[in-house]
């Protein structure tokens, strides 16, 4: 599988760092190993979806349950969450950190993932949602740090990109 083995493992244990102790997600390809590493954490919470904007909810509770959360999604899936984000988070100023892997740009293969991923960005703009993007494994710490910090000091959604560059390792 040419999805990042180092690279989502990485990620994971920067989540870890930051003391995220749920998770919640829909099984996408490129986040195959991050769920992976969630399921075999007993000492993480992964709850799966059947549609993304159900993380909304349950993030909404893991906060008030004072237990960080990161939800893991696709940008069609984060498309889909979009009316819980707003009527949910943003609205009643929930933190929510959205890890969105960012496909449909440049070297997608997939020819269903173009759309999504060519309004993914714009759309977050337009919610007035930060945005960050994972490109380099040596940056995804403190990147990551920087966006629980500001989800949590805003109480509002943020939003980290999993790019390409990050999370494909070319066969």
């Amino acid at each position: 599988m040419p999805v990042s083995l180092e690279a989502s493992r990485v990620i994971y244990q920067a989540l870890r760092a930051e003391r995220v102790g749920l998770i919640s997600a829909l099984p996408e390809t490129w986040l195959v190993h991050l769920i992976r590493m969630a399921e075999e954490d007993p000492e993480m919470i992964l709850v799966r979806l059947a549609k993304e904007e159900e993380g909304v909810g349950i993030s909404a509770g893991a906060h008030f349950a004072g237990t960080r959360s990161a939800m893991l999604m696709q940008n069609h899936g984060f498309l889909a969450a979009i009316n819980g984000i707003v009527s949910g988070a943003q609205l009643y100023r929930i933190p929510l950190l959205m890890l969105i892997s960012d496909r449909g740009t440049f070297g997608e293969r997939d020819p269903w993932q173009t759309e999504g991923g060519a309004v993914t960005e714009a759309v977050l703009t337009a919610l007035r949602i930060p945005i960050m993007r994972l490109d380099d494994p040596s940056r995804v710490a403190h990147r990551v740090k920087q966006a629980l910090t500001l989800a949590y000091a805003s109480n509002k959604p943020v939003a980290l990109l999993l790019t390409r560059d990050l999370m494909w390792e070319e066969a």
